[in-house]
């Protein structure tokens, strides 16, 4: 009897073990839900909406965004790492991927709990002002700063935002802290820069840009160590004095832990296919998103991008933690 039940056992193993690839191969039957841990209408909103039209053509299935927001994109990471690892369920996420672990004392996940797919894109970041603030540059709004500190304000787009490590880095380079506002994304704070709420922020290219242009905002430099094609006249800010403000985002497509490999391989494969669909690449490129090669759009560079973007961050949110509110 007791053999009899050991050889049951060790059949039905191995008949789950064989049915597995069958499973994978017919992925996905389904819709797959694209969580995105920002509120719409912000850069990483912007970058997965794209992504997911496009991933839709090669999936043959609906690719729906998510926007599960708050607390610096970790509510809507969580919600991922608690979701089925069937492969319905991804996360896009950008640089807060590395930096969450160090901002944060208590995580309701671990960076572990995902696998990655693979990168999407990087942004640069420009250091904007409200339009009538009496600063052009980054060398007048130190000077406007350091008349007053406690009355000049900043505006960022959530703890562990690009927005918040890009004001760390700002005024830790400084030596000299200034009122911090904390929105719930990139939208909300946008929206108040422009009608005048407060003085300065620091934010990706996809939500600048355009304000920008049409004269809403004014820019003071960006934060990449080039110039960038949309705003050729704004100096970098490295020439501007402060090489140590350089902040790039990167946005990739995590699955939850335990997802099959044959499922996340199909997956990057069809991430590889939008990132060469030329409706993708034109929309990118709009928003000055650089997007990423075929080698990068893989589950091992992002990897090892998050890891090296992790040991970089760790020590300097450390050091500029006085500055952090």
């Amino acid at each position: 009897m007791q053999k009899k039940s050991i050889a049951m056992l060790a059949g039905a193993a191995l008949a789950a073990i064989l049915s597995a690839p069958s499973w994978a191969a017919d992925y996905p039957t389904k819709s797959i839900t694209m969580v995105v841990p920002y509120p719409p209408g912000g850069p990483t909103d912007i970058v997965a909406r794209v992504l997911a039209a496009s991933m839709e053509k090669s999936l043959r299935q609906p690719v729906v965004v998510d926007n599960t927001s708050g607390a610096g994109g970790t509510v809507g990471s969580g919600k991922v790492a608690r979701s089925p690892a069937d492969g319905y369920w991804l996360l896009l996420n950008n640089i807060g991927m590395a930096t969450t672990p160090s901002l944060y004392r208590s995580l309701s996940y671990k960076p572990d709990d995902f696998v990655p797919v693979g990168l999407v894109a990087t942004m640069p970041t420009v250091i904007i002002a409200r339009k009538d603030l009496p600063a052009s540059n980054l060398e007048e709004l130190l000077a406007y700063i350091r008349k007053d500190p406690a009355k000049v304000n900043y505006g960022h787009s959530g703890i562990g935002s690009a927005a918040h490590l890009c004001g760390l880095l700002y005024q830790s380079a400084i030596q000299t802290r200034v009122t911090t506002v904390a929105y719930k994304g990139a939208a909300p704070a946008m929206n108040d820069i422009m009608s005048g709420q407060f003085d300065f922020m620091c934010e990706q290219t996809s939500s600048t840009v355009p304000f920008v242009e049409s004269g809403k905002v004014k820019a003071l430099a960006v934060t990449s160590r080039q110039r960038i094609p949309q705003l050729p006249q704004v100096p970098t800010t490295a020439e501007s004095g402060l090489p140590a403000v350089d902040v790039g985002v990167w946005h990739g497509v995590y699955a939850p832990r335990g997802t099959p490999r044959e499922v996340v391989d199909r997956l990057s494969a069809a991430l590889g296919e939008a990132l060469r669909d030329p409706a993708v690449q034109k929309r990118y490129l709009e928003i000055g998103a650089v997007i990423a090669t075929p080698e990068e759009g893989a589950p091992a560079p992002l990897m090892k991008l998050q890891q090296s973007e992790s040991a970089r961050w760790a020590p300097i949110i450390k050091a500029a933690a006085e500055y952090a509110d």
